[in-house]
């Protein structure tokens, strides 16, 4: 399991502070009135950023680890909230996926770089087609995009703005930006999605086939 360490510090200051050594957690978050033997279980790194470090915890009773993933880092993503943010930028702003690989990823063939690419703005607007449903009096009358999340995020981080804003909510929301793997996995698209030869599909499509995910989502969050 995943939980949020809050904090406002780039990835570069929290490997330099070593930030990961201060971490708390107050309780097991399955046994808060305690007595379960939960107790810190030292760290494991993470590939990228170079240095990371993420604390961790374990529950004895439970059989299972709890680590403190810090704002800046995405979930289940190597790097950053913000790398992938500039990722769907990007391609949210190029004429074609095709195109936007140009400059992304060009460390790795073209096909995997439109695989890689296409896995990542589909679950970036995932949660942001979710996090819509949330809070409709501020998001809903506007596209499930960065592009135009940002003009309601005012540091210009959104994805990290975000995450402070909708805390209570991360451990429902899809990774890369929430901590819920099984919602990444559901809000994937299906067979019908598949792109077929030719150019890439317009993101108002890609919105399409995504919005019963979130109506699915808020549904299941009423009484």
């Amino acid at each position: 399991m995943q939980l949020r360490l809050a904090t406002r510090d780039t990835s570069e200051r929290y490997v330099s502070a070593k930030q990961w050594r201060h971490a708390t957690l107050d309780h097991c978050p399955w046994h808060p009135g305690r007595g379960c033997g939960f107790a810190r279980h030292g760290t494991y790194p993470r590939v990228r950023p170079a240095g990371t470090l993420i604390a961790r915890w374990y529950c004895p009773q439970m059989r299972r680890t709890v680590s403190a993933l810090p704002d800046c880092l995405a979930s289940h993503y190597s790097g950053t909230l913000e790398e992938l943010e500039v990722i769907v930028r990007t391609v949210e702003e190029a004429r074609s996926l095709a195109s936007a690989s140009e400059s992304l990823r060009t460390d790795i063939e073209l096909p995997g770089a439109l695989r890689y690419l296409r896995r990542v703005v589909t679950a970036v607007h995932a949660a942001l087609l979710t996090l819509r449903a949330l809070a409709p009096d501020r998001f809903a009358q506007i596209p499930a995009t960065v592009l135009a999340f940002s003009a309601r995020i005012p540091d210009g981080a959104v994805l990290m703005g975000l995450r402070h804003e909708m805390s209570v909510y991360l451990v429902q929301l899809p990774t890369p930006f929430g901590f819920n793997p099984s919602r990444a996995n559901a809000s994937a698209p299906s067979r019908g999605f598949q792109q077929r030869t030719g150019a890439d599909p317009p993101f108002r499509f890609v919105e399409a086939c995504l919005e019963p995910v979130a109506d699915r989502y808020q549904e299941s969050q009423t009484p």
